[in-house]
């Protein structure tokens, strides 16, 4: 059996990638962390063949791929077969994480406002087809409301998570937003079971090894309903324990795979990390703090053999590394490239 490291590699498709198509990757992984608007493209689209921003950009725009607020009250990404389903079974806790949020901001939102203003963002969206969150404030604007930033992004946030809006177009800079009913199919009937061995199937195939821990902090999930995902699944999962840890990992897990480079240049917010609760087994924990904050904030990293060991630049013209680890280094250049091809189209 491969080292712990090796299978996220490969299952995660950081590693002999097998699909071709960006919507195929965000199927695979379920949901994917969309934090960064810029980066999250390079984040599904190097888990690919052959990493093209036109082909994402396409999958984007058809609404074959879609962004939203949902899981854990942030940014996400998910195909557009997956969005009813996960609607479902993520907004109401993602919806009511949200208002703590804004209840512990002193923000509150009457309903008689929160009908008022969604009315506006529909008419104002459905004039544009996409549309900014500056077309959003200069439409409220001529109906006479000036909202503050928080409150007017929390009125957004809701609208996603209450399945009213999603992404619209990709921009090169900014969010753009649409009407679901414009961007997706109508709505399925889901069945909360099946979304639920769904979404548990979906999480450790594709981030295997991982432990109940980090499935419960990725999902957003009570504990409960993350043991019955578990359940559902049967004998599709089993347990292994790995330096003391007990794991997951599925029937289906990839094993082999020839991997063309040691290094690879990840983006911030990317999956090899949030993923998981505990990221120890790919970053040191006394260099955690050049990858992510204590309070949420991710860096784009590097790593060589699946260790998080240096930075990187992603919006200078040459390659920028910075190493924190002694003894791991390695030539960029390939993934440099393959980044610069992947600009480029």
């Amino acid at each position: 059996m491969p080292t712990p490291i090796a299978l996220r590699l490969l299952n995660q498709h950081l590693a002999a990638p097998q699909h071709t198509r960006p919507e195929d990757v965000v199927k695979y992984m379920c949901a994917m962390q969309a934090q960064e608007y810029r980066m999250m493209r390079w984040a599904v689209a190097m888990r690919t063949r052959r990493p093209s921003l036109k082909a994402f950009k396409k999958a984007f725009d058809s609404g074959k791929i879609v962004r939203l607020h949902l899981m854990r009250g942030t940014w996400q990404l998910v195909a557009a077969e997956d969005y009813w389903a996960l609607i479902d079974l993520c907004a109401p806790k993602a919806i009511a994480a949200t208002k703590g949020w804004m209840h512990s901001n002193k923000i509150d939102i009457p309903d008689d406002e929160l009908h008022e203003i969604r009315e506006i963002i529909i008419k104002i969206i459905a004039e544009k087809r996409s549309a900014t969150k500056e077309d959003i404030v200069n439409g409220l604007k001529e109906n006479g409301i000036q909202l503050d930033e928080h409150r007017l992004s929390y009125h957004i946030r809701i609208a996603e998570m209450s399945s009213v809006i999603c992404s619209g177009d990709l921009l090169p800079m900014k969010a753009s937003y649409a009407l679901t009913s414009n961007k997706l199919p109508p709505r399925t009937i889901t069945n909360h079971d099946e979304t639920l061995a769904m979404l548990t199937r979906k999480y450790f195939r594709s981030r295997q090894p991982a432990t109940f821990e980090d499935f419960v902090w990725w999902s957003g999930l009570n504990v409960g309903e993350c043991r019955r995902g578990i359940e559902i699944l049967g004998n599709y999962i089993r347990k292994e324990i790995i330096n003391g840890n007990t794991f997951y990992l599925t029937e289906d897990c990839r094993t082999r795979g020839f991997r063309t480079t040691q290094c690879l240049l990840i983006p911030p917010y990317d999956e090899y990390l949030i993923s998981y609760k505990s990221r120890d087994i790919v970053l040191d924990t006394t260099h955690r703090h050049h990858a992510h904050s204590n309070n949420g904030i991710f860096q784009p990293i590097i790593t060589v053999g699946g260790v998080v060991c240096g930075n990187w630049s992603p919006y200078k013209k040459d390659c920028q590394a910075e190493y924190f680890m002694e003894g791991y280094d390695g030539d960029l250049q390939v993934e440099w490239e393959k980044y610069q091809a992947f600009l480029e189209g």
